[in-house]
């Protein structure tokens, strides 16, 4: 049910046509060592693009977000507005309801259990209210917090769901990285240290400049554009079309885990483009899924998706990818092979339309599989992320990729201009415009970039007819990139069939 007549009635109105996983955090930044409060520190989120902040003066900062989620339950159907005491729930439909009022530290400031509802609800907690902060709402078997803010009131995440990772940067001082464990977290003292000479990583380097040698890989027999389509039986696919269903396979004798998305749209008697999407370090399959811009646009065309789930190393930062000398000791390329060969066995799928993408390392590991996996993937679009010294030297194509990256230039967490990533993980990127040098000479680009219809630079001239092109952001931050751009990019482009195994 929708209500269009409500949008009127507060800005504390939350709809149920999209909740609100809402998250929020405050705190003060100091010295580890002085205790010297730390103005100018910037701060943003890992896993979610487009959250970051400064500390103030005095130390103080504060963050807040949030990413749409589907509704899923009865209690996703409702929308609340609470205006002093009073506590309005619309849509309400249950055979027992009951509602509390909860502080900032989690005390149950008054509770409230009508029975059986339908309809519009009105409850008045009156002075039991004040300082209330969440409002939980269990209607029979379901159950959703909100978070009571001075702008009005939003749903939270579903338990289980990802919580932002913070970064803070300051210059003379070592990053530091911070998971956030609650929705909600207020006075969090964040100290820095500054780094030791001995703390550093050296990478041997590798340099990037127009005059260095990289020999292309060599043309394939024929070229994309007149190589022909293979022919694809879809008879005895037994995949179905279902949201987020649970996968996993055998790599190296363990067990690695993906979601697979089959859209509605998806019919199984003609062979669909597969898409694989790549989470941010920390991240999830899960949360990927909730996250990307793609799923939007490849949903209609019934496209495949899928959302693996990274692993981590002793000390790292969660789960992420083998991207270099950092986050991962597992074999994610050998790992992203198997999740391709389970996929052709259930799925009809184009094995000629296999892309992939991935925000933040994501974007790290889109790029790693354009060097390594040339063989599958007709063409990549990370963002948020280059290659680095270490995988970028390792590069061993099979043929020319097409590549689309997209880059802010104020991106606090994987520089624009490259360099050491700051938290001695070995991480030494290329930056966002050496990266797109490095593509351009591994693919053979003669000629100078130009501006594309998009506003992107784009080598055309390339072999195989393949496309380089770097999309950046002026003033931009870590985000994700454009899906309505990078969808276009990727489906234009195929494995020629002498690549089908």
């Amino acid at each position: 049910m929708h209500f269009p007549k409500l949008l009127g009635i507060a800005s504390g109105l939350a709809l149920s046509s999209s909740l609100a996983f809402a998250w929020s955090i405050d705190g003060v930044v100091k010295s580890k060592v002085s205790g010297r409060l730390l103005s100018g520190v910037k701060i943003n989120t890992f896993n979610f693009g487009g959250y970051e902040t400064i500390s103030a003066e005095d130390g103080t900062f504060s963050l807040s977000g949030g990413t749409d989620a589907l509704p899923t339950s009865k209690v996703a159907n409702m929308a609340i507005h609470m205006e002093g005491g009073m506590l309005t729930i619309y849509n309400a439909d249950a055979n027992n309801l009951k509602v509390s009022v909860i502080d900032a530290l989690g005390k149950v400031l008054a509770q409230s259990n009508p029975g059986h509802v339908q309809g519009i609800v009105t409850l008045n907690f009156g002075k039991l209210a004040r300082g209330a902060k969440f409002i939980r709402i269990n209607a029979d078997s379901d159950r959703a917090t909100y978070m009571v803010t001075s702008k009005g009131v939003k749903a939270l995440k579903k338990e289980g769901d990802l919580l932002p990772m913070l970064q803070f940067a300051l210059d003379g001082y070592a990053n530091l990285a911070y998971q956030m464990q609650a929705e909600v977290e207020t006075g969090v003292t964040i100290e820095m240290v500054r780094p030791s000479s001995s703390s550093s990583t050296e990478v041997n380097p590798v340099e990037t400049s127009s005059s260095q040698q990289v020999e292309p890989p060599k043309s394939s027999s024929s070229n994309a554009g007149s190589d022909e389509p293979i022919v694809v039986d879809c008879s005895g696919k037994t995949a179905k079309v279902g949201d987020k269903q649970n996968m996993s396979v055998t790599v190296d004798g363990k067990q690695r885990t993906f979601i697979m998305h089959i859209p509605s749209a998806y019919t199984g008697d003609k062979p669909v483009p597969l898409v694989i999407d790549y989470h941010p370090i920390g991240g999830s399959g899960n949360g990927e899924f909730g996250s990307s811009p793609y799923k939007a646009k490849t949903d209609p065309e019934g496209v495949i998706t899928l959302y693996p789930d990274g692993t981590s190393k002793p000390g790292g930062m969660g789960n992420g990818w083998n991207v270099g000398p950092c986050c991962s000791n597992d074999d994610d390329v050998k790992f992203s092979y198997a999740m391709i060969d389970k996929l052709k066995e259930i799925a009809c799928i184009d094995p000629q339309r296999i892309y992939a993408t991935g925000f933040s390392m994501g974007g790290g590991m889109s790029n790693h599989v354009a060097c390594m996996m040339s063989d599958v993937f007709a063409a990549v679009a990370p963002a948020a992320m280059d290659l680095n010294k270490t995988n970028s030297a390792q590069c061993k194509m099979s043929r020319p990729i097409s590549v689309i990256n997209f880059r802010g230039t104020n991106d606090p967490v994987c520089k624009y201009q490259g360099g050491d990533s700051g938290f001695n993980d070995g991480l030494n990127f290329l930056g966002a415009e050496g990266t797109f040098k490095f593509w351009a000479e591994k693919n053979g680009c003669t000629g100078s970039p130009s501006k594309n219809s998009n506003g992107c630079d784009e080598y055309s001239n390339c072999q195989d007819g393949v496309k380089v092109v770097l999309c950046t952001k002026q003033g931009g931050g870590h985000d994700y990139g454009d899906a309505s751009i990078g969808w276009p990019f990727l489906k234009q482009f195929t494995l020629p069939a002498s690549f089908v195994k």
